[in-house]
């Protein structure tokens, strides 16, 4: 039965993206850039929404994301290590206690709002690419500044 394991370990191994986002975290509003085709074209198409469900399994790993549209609920997963999904960006982070947030579907308007989490500063001063403190020199004189 090892055997079995083993090769299907390295077919596994064969599909799985290296830069398939692992940020992500339920209750994270996102915009999930997805190649659809139609005919012989191929477009980029955003959905934005909020994270309801991570599936974590190796190569079959999905994320489920909900959002409203026009006054009723829409649901897609998205396979993370597809190759017709371009990117996923986190737009906004929530505070949650569950790891299935599948309460929002009876919620509508300010009831289905989320708590925002707060991120520490320095998380936000490394993500604007600005300088950290550790980075810089923490003395003021040093840099001709009067202070």
């Amino acid at each position: 039965m090892s055997g079995v394991s083993a090769k299907m370990a390295a077919v596994e191994a064969k599909l799985r993206r290296p830069d398939a986002p692992r940020e992500i975290r339920p209750g994270d509003s996102v915009r999930v850039h997805y190649k659809i085709v139609e005919g012989d074209k191929e477009r980029v198409q955003v959905f934005a929404g909020v994270v309801i469900r991570i599936h974590r399994a190796g190569t079959r790993s999905t994320v489920t994301v909900r959002k409203v549209s026009s006054g009723i609920g829409v649901e897609r997963i998205f396979p993370l290590h597809s190759p017709r999904l371009e990117k996923i960006t986190v737009t906004a982070s929530a505070r949650v206690r569950r790891s299935r947030l599948y309460y929002l579907r009876g919620l509508a308007g300010k009831a289905a709002r989320l708590r925002n989490r707060r991120r520490p500063a320095a998380a936000l001063v490394v993500a604007a690419g600005a300088e950290t403190p550790e980075e810089g020199s923490g003395d003021k004189s040093a840099d001709g500044g009067t202070g």
